[in-house]
Formats: C-alpha cells, sequence, structure tokens
C-alpha cells in the first residue's frame, strides 16, 4: 500500500512492522517513492555485563593529562 509522508510519520511503528512481516510499504515523498524493506534480524542480542573482566585500565587513566601528553595529543 502507498502511505503519504504524514501517514508514514503517523504510523511508523506499524509500517515497520508490516515491513518486517514482508509487505510491501511504501511512502510517497514529494514526486518520489520510497519502499521500506525489512533487512533481517539483528545478529545477536546485547548481553549486559558480557564484557565484565575483559577490560582494564590502569588507576591513571582519569587523571588530567600532562602539558607534555596534551602536545603529543595535538591540544596544545
Amino acid at each position: 500500500m502507498v502511505y503519504t509522508l504524514k501517514q508514514a510519520k503517523a504510523n511508523l511503528s506499524r509500517l515497520i512492522q508490516e515491513a518486517c512481516d514482508g509487505k510491501d510499504v511504501i511512502v510517497s515523498y514529494r514526486d518520489k517513492l520510497v519502499k521500506f524493506v525489512a533487512c533481517g534480524v539483528s545478529p545477536r542480542q546485547r548481553v549486559p555485563g558480557r564484557l565484565k573482566g575483559k577490560i582494564s585500565y590502569s588507576r591513571d587513566a582519569f587523571e588530567p593529562l600532562t602539558r607534555e601528553e596534551r602536545k603529543d595529543l595535538g591540544f596544545e
């Protein structure tokens, strides 16, 4: 089905779901037509804490930079 841009803005979630269900979703914008296409599922779910224990840093990581470090990084 073809929707206007105003209709698409008001019903974006529903149109995305329709595209995910395999239906043709077309939005008319000025003199152009835009087709929504589902690309697939996200490769993996986010897992909170997955990197716990795998990332480390030194205690001075959050200390202010010295003048020499700022100069080396191009800030002065």
